[in-house]
Parts: C-alpha cells; sequence; structure tokens
C-alpha cells in the first residue's frame, strides 16, 4: 500500500500532467497551413465509408458509458463523434480503440451538454446575464472546461446564444435574454471560457454556438415550433450573437430544430452556407441537433430518409447527431449524383480540421488518476458562489426591509424551493449532483447568529392543490419575526421540452404566499425560476422580492450573502418581466406603430383590461445603496456617418452602502428608411462605487452601432437625427441627442 505522502505527490504530477504536460498547440507550432496539409493527406487515404463514419455522432448511455457498438464503429473507423460519453477511464478506453485498432488512427470526440457547468454548476445563463459582467461568463465556462476536460470530454454544446423574448418557451433559460447587444457581450465571453484563444491547450474545450438560427422565436413559445420572420430582423436581433462567437473563434455551430420561413433549419442553404459560409468565413464544422435531420420527414421538406439525407448534406450540415441517414444513404446519393463527392469530402474536411486544431491526433487521452481533483473543488465552488451572488436581482425593498441583520430572533424559512437541492441546478446541469447543492434553507442556518432561531416549513409542492402543509407553515411564520418564502419552478419545467402556457406561480404557491403574508409578519419572497414570471399581487403585497434565478450549487450560501447584507445586489434584467402572459411577446426594443400607447385615447396600441407596460422593464434592477446619475455628455452634436461619438455621464453612489450600478446607454434613430426601435442598448458599465463615490463613465458610439440593414439587406449609417439615453435601466433614462449629416 502507498504511503499518503507518495499518494500526494503523485496526484500533485498528475495535475501537473493534465495542464503543463503538453503538446504545443497546432495552431502554434504547425501554423494553419500544416493543419490543412495534415487535413489532405488523411482525407486521401480515406475509403467513402470512413468518410461518411466521421460525420456520425451517437449517443451514450445516460449514466456516461458508451455502447458495445461504439467499440466495433471506432474500430472500423466508421464513427466521427460521441455525446454523454464521459469519465476519464471511459473515454481513454473508447478512444484507444479508434487510436490502436482502427486503420487510419482518427481519434474520437467527445461531446456532452457542459451548459452552465459540469461538477460544479454555476447559474443558468439566463441569471448570470443578469449580472450584465460577460467577465463572469467567461470565469464560469473556464471553469466548466477545466472540470469537463478532466473527465475526456473535448467538446460541449454550448454557448446557447438564442435571442428569447418569449419566456413561455423554457429554453429561454439557457441564454442572454431578449437583447442582442447584450447577447453578443456574453456569446463572445462565453466562446471565450471555454475555448480560450487556443482550445488546443489543456483544459480547454471545444464551444458550440447553438441553436442556429431563430430557434428562440418558436411561434407560441412552444418549443420546436415555427419561426416566421424578416431577414431584417434576422439579421438585426437573431445573427449578431452568432456572428460574434464566429468572431471569437467559435469551432463548431450546431443547427436549429426550427422551419425558418418554410425551409427547416437543419436543411437552410442561406442559414447554413450563404451567410455562416460564404459572409462570416466559418471554416469549422455544423452539427445537426438532435436527429434533427431525420425530423426533416416530420417538417414535409422530405419525403422519406433518403431525402432527408440529401437536404440536411447539401445544405451544409457536416456531422448528424444521432439519426444516421447521412451514414445509411451517403453512397447511394452519390452514385445517383445526388450529393457530389466534393460535398462529402468538404464536411469530413471540416471535422477534421478541428479535430486537428484540438490536438486530438497528439494528445487523445486525459490522466485518469488527476480527474476528481479537478471537480467541485473549494476554489470552484467559491467562484460559483461569488457568481451567483452577483447574477442576482432585487426586484422591490420596500423601506429597506433587506438586508436582515443576522441577529433577527426567529426567521421562518418557507416554501417548496427552501430545502429544495434539484431546483438550483436547472436544466442541462451537466454532472452536477443535488446532494452537493447548498439549499437556501442551509444557507442562511450558516450565515446566522447561533442566537438567531431558523425554522422551516415547506407549505407546498410546486405542483398540485395540496394544501396540507399550509397550517405548519402559518404556525412557523407566527411565532417567527420575519418570513422568508421561496417560491418558483422546480428544474424540471424549466429548459428544453418545457413550455407553458401560463407563467403564474403554479400549483398553490402563490396561496401559500398569501396565507404567510396575512400573518402581518414581513414576508420576503425569493424566486427560484428559469424564466421571468407573473406574480402582480407579490409585486404589490410583499414588501421585499429577491430574483435569486436558479443559482446553481451554490445558491443558497449565495442568496444568504445577499438577504443578510455581506453581498450587495446589483444585477440587472436581461428580460422583460410581463404582468401577464396575454402581453408575451412583450421586449423593450419594440417599434413605436403609427399609434404609440396613449392612456387618454383609446384608438392607440394598448390593451383595455392590462397595462401595457411591463411588470419589471429590461435592464431593471434594485440596490442596497442609492445612485444618481448626471452630467450627460456628448463629444459632438453633429457627426459624419463614418465618425464616432463619444457619449459620458457620471455616476454617484449617493447611499451609505457601497454597491454595483450598471449604467446603460440607449439610442433611438428618430427619423429613417425603415422604422426603427424605439430603444436600442448601445453600451453598458458595471462599476462599484464607495459611498460618495463619482465616476465619470464614457462610451464610444460607431458607426457599427448607429446603422442598420436597409431595404436592400445593405448595412448603413443614414443621415438625421439620433437620440441618446443613458439610465439605470431601459425606461429611466437621461437623454439628450446629435445629428448624423448627410452627403
Amino acid at each position: 500500500m502507498l504511503s499518503i505522502r507518495l499518494i500526494r505527490p503523485l496526484l500533485l504530477l498528475a495535475v501537473v500532467s493534465l495542464f503543463l504536460i503538453t503538446p504545443a498547440s497546432p495552431s502554434r507550432s504547425q501554423g494553419p497551413a500544416n493543419v490543412e496539409k495534415r487535413v489532405e493527406a488523411l482525407l486521401a487515404k480515406m475509403t467513402l465509408a470512413e468518410k461518411l463514419g466521421q460525420l456520425q455522432q451517437l449517443d451514450g448511455e445516460s449514466n456516461g458509458n458508451f455502447r458495445p457498438e461504439h467499440v466495433e464503429l471506432l474500430r472500423k473507423g466508421l464513427l466521427g463523434s460521441t455525446l454523454n460519453v464521459r469519465g476519464a477511464q471511459r473515454t481513454n478506453q473508447l478512444q484507444r480503440v479508434a487510436i490502436e485498432e482502427s486503420r487510419l488512427k482518427i481519434p474520437n470526440l467527445f461531446g456532452f451538454d457542459v451548459i452552465h457547468g459540469y461538477r460544479t454548476i454555476f447559474p443558468i445563463p439566463l441569471a448570470e446575464a443578469s449580472s450584465w459582467d460577460p467577465a463572469l461568463a467567461e470565469r464560469s465556462t473556464s471553469i466548466a472546461a477545466q472540470e469537463a476536460y478532466a473527465t475526456g470530454l473535448r467538446w460541449t454544446f454550448a454557448p446557447m446564444v438564442d435571442i428569447a423574448r418569449d419566456p413561455r418557451w423554457g429554453r429561454i433559460t439557457e441564454g442572454a435574454g431578449e437583447d442582442p447587444f447584450l447577447g453578443v457581450a456574453f456569446a463572445r465571453a462565453r466562446v471565450l471560457g471555454f475555448q480560450g484563444h487556443d482550445y488546443s491547450a489543456p483544459g480547454k474545450i471545444l464551444a458550440c454556438a447553438k441553436h442556429w438560427v431563430a430557434y428562440g422565436a418558436a411561434e407560441g413559445g412552444r418549443d420546436y415550433n415555427t419561426t416566421d420572420m424578416s431577414e431584417q430582423t434576422l439579421r438585426e436581433i437573431y445573427f449578431p450573437p452568432f456572428k460574434a462567437a464566429v468572431d471569437a473563434g467559435v469551432g463548431t455551430f450546431m443547427s436549429a430544430f426550427n422551419d425558418l420561413n418554410g425551409v427547416p433549419t437543419s436543411a437552410n442553404p442561406f442559414t447554413l452556407t450563404t451567410v455562416l459560409r460564404g459572409e462570416w468565413k466559418f471554416d469549422g464544422f455544423v452539427v445537426s441537433d438532435y436527429t434533427a435531420v431525420k425530423e426533416l420527414i416530420n417538417h414535409g421538406l422530405a419525403a422519406n430518409d433518403k431525402e432527408a439525407a440529401e437536404a440536411g448534406i447539401n445544405a451544409g450540415v457536416d456531422m448528424e447527431m444521432v439519426s444516421r441517414l447521412f451514414n445509411q444513404y451517403g453512397a447511394e446519393l452519390l452514385k445517383e449524383k445526388k450529393v457530389s463527392q466534393a460535398t462529402i469530402d468538404e464536411a469530413v474536411r471540416r471535422i477534421l480540421r478541428i479535430k486537428f486544431r484540438l490536438g486530438l491526433f497528439e494528445h487523445p487521452y486525459v490522466q485518469e488518476a488527476a480527474e476528481n481533483s479537478f471537480l467541485l473543488t473549494s476554489a470552484n465552488r467559491a467562484a460559483a458562489r461569488e457568481i451567483a451572488g452577483r447574477s442576482m436581482v432585487l426586484l422591490k425593498n420596500e423601506n429597506q426591509t433587506l438586508p436582515l441583520s443576522k441577529n433577527s430572533g426567529s426567521i421562518a424559512v418557507i416554501g417548496p424551493l427552501a430545502d429544495d437541492g434539484r431546483a438550483p441546478l436547472g436544466w442541462w446541469a451537466g454532472d452536477g449532483k443535488p446532494e452537493n447543492t447548498v439549499t437556501p434553507l442551509a444557507g442562511i442556518r450558516s450565515k446566522v447568529s447561533p442566537q438567531t432561531k431558523v425554522g422551516y416549513a415547506k407549505g407546498c409542492a410546486t405542483q398540485g392543490d395540496s394544501t396540507e402543509g399550509f397550517a405548519e407553515a402559518v404556525a412557523l411564520a407566527r411565532e417567527s419575526d420575519i418570513a422568508l418564502v421561496f417560491v418558483g419552478e422546480e428544474a424540471e419545467v424549466v429548459g428544453e421540452a418545457a413550455s407553458k402556457s401560463s407563467l403564474d406561480l403554479s400549483g398553490r404557491q402563490l396561496d401559500l404566499v398569501k396565507a404567510v403574508h396575512a400573518t402581518g409578519k414581513p414576508t420576503i419572497v425569493v424566486l427560484v425560476n428559469g424564466r421571468p414570471l407573473t406574480f402582480g399581487w407579490v409585486v404589490e403585497k410583499a414588501p421585499a422580492i429577491l430574483e435569486a434565478w436558479m443559482g446553481g450549487t451554490e445558491s443558497g450560501n449565495a442568496i444568504a450573502d445577499v438577504l443578510f447584507g455581506d453581498v450587495n445586489p446589483g444585477g440587472k434584467l436581461p428580460v422583460t418581466f410581463p404582468r401577464v402572459v396575454g402581453q408575451v411577446p412583450i421586449y423593450y426594443n419594440h417599434m413605436n406603430t403609427g399609434r404609440p400607447p396613449d392612456a387618454k385615447n383609446r384608438y392607440t396600441s394598448k390593451y383595455v383590461d392590462v397595462a401595457w407596460t411591463p411588470q419589471f422593464p429590461f435592464g431593471y434592477g434594485l440596490s442596497y445603496t442609492k445612485f444618481k446619475l448626471s452630467g450627460l455628455q456628448i463629444s459632438k452634436t453633429k457627426i459624419k456617418a463614418n465618425e464616432s461619438l463619444a457619449v459620458s455621464v457620471e455616476v454617484e453612489n449617493v447611499g451609505q452602502r457601497t454597491g454595483d450600478e450598471v449604467v446603460q446607454l440607449y439610442i433611438r434613430d428618430v427619423a429613417a428608411s425603415m422604422t426603427r426601435p424605439v430603444k436600442e442598448l448601445k453600451g453598458f458599465r458595471r462599476v462599484t462605487l464607495q459611498p460618495g463615490e463619482k465616476q465619470r463613465i464614457e462610451f464610444v458610439l460607431t458607426p457599427e452601432q448607429l446603422g442598420f440593414y436597409n431595404r436592400q439587406m445593405k448595412f448603413v449609417v443614414e443621415p438625421g437625427e439620433f437620440r441618446v439615453m443613458v439610465g439605470p435601466d431601459s425606461e429611466n433614462v437621461t437623454e439628450t441627442k446629435f445629428e448624423v449629416e448627410g452627403g
């Protein structure tokens, strides 16, 4: 038996080996030209069957095991990638078959949905976007990449960069919200976090921008549903985060499930080839979403499997996820000249190029002994706690109800999500484990002083009609000084295939809040959810509301940090919160219409039964301190179309606590050849200020930010008046104006 003194140095050596003893990266040591030479040399040796094999990705077992057929297929060179197969020992075992037993020794590419963490789970991406701090997203995805790499994974199906304006759509949880400018910033940050500037480096993994494209605009918010929109809307709203991912060096794209203007996105030559490869010069590869190629039959684009394969590969899908139509019908389609040899070769070329860039040929294996030392470390937990705290949004704080004192006497912790370890992990929670989650109850108990009594009552479930637990919850609230009620959504009702027709608190949760509030005790509501919800009664009656989102492994500690004032909340909403579901879709950057809302005029664009305004606007969020914005300045009042403009404003902390403010810059092109939104976000900055501290924040508006796509789909900056608006959210703004001169 090895002694502890010997084991520790060996473990340290294994850790060092994982991250330091590495090959020179292909991009650095070989250069792009050498990579291309190696690709062409290998391609020339491949049989048609081996080429079609590279286009195939197959699913592993849910527990991370590979399937027996994977071994045989890799041995014959007939498989290019697996998804869900993970764990250093398993991936090494399967990889050895590809490297040591196949004819051409082409390594397998192991993929997995590492969306917002691998074992250490960070806040859901929508929550992380609430931080308005892309550096946090880069940090969390970098940690996720390190953990995933240690388990043998080299590819994640993230980031999801779909713009989402409809909270009924469950996958709004996976993105950065409704705005393209904010979406661009987080797309770039997440790609860089996963990949760095060289994804062959140890601890980095290949990223995948998904779902290309307009998947987030599914009609009715119903997942997988049809999308129909103008090319201008595509280019101005839905394309930009994907273009940012390309500019950040993303290695792969995923084609989506949805039909787009009559052509499904997994067989759409315009998006997959004309735009992605032609205009943007993307030279990585495109993988279909799960069985999306076969689903072309259901769409009605293909009559059978063979036609589906033809449509998918000819449009620009390179790798087929799970369904096997390219593999089954590729040779026949080639023989019939319905697919060319050049098309097949180009798809294989793109996949091999990424495998070489990834360094898979040089170092196909990972250090098995080091795997566990990288998972759920104390440093990773600390990062998850910090990021969760910075992602929370204070929605209401009447009479400075928050923060609470750690010596609060007695606290009632109530609600179905107060001691739930699964819900904070959200959907697509990697290999996160509920038993590792710090629940809100645990976080609160560890935060308060020993003299503070903390009681707990579940009250009810998130679903169903039972009120059996109400009496216990009400009794606990009555005997306590303050009540904290945790309500929202369980993990299973957010994410993929989790669309909703109602955004109200489900089950009897609202009745539970009402019952606790009726005791007369101060009732603070904490939301644990993956999408905007509607809770008007709570907004009206509760003295304080904290949007905690699904905050990950350290969610409970982070919530306690905010509730008790160790962290001053500074998050802002990345998506509009409606009053009722009937307002959806509702978003800040809408067009003005010919009859903008006017409460005094019946014949204007509004509702007769509810206000047209949101419950909480885009960019909204409070703090435990107060800020003042003043002194808005612009560098010029007139500029030419090719010139830039500096905008600055002074922000001051006029409160008593150190805190963060997110200064937001919006513009409006007042009159143009195409109607323009009432506001467009074009800059933001999160700053930390001490009490009494002032700081002047400067932004630069460039032609890229002032332009739009005209009727000929050309990007132009047109002459005319522009309004500049600066504020702490999209509604509370101060404005000035400037002019772009013609000629």
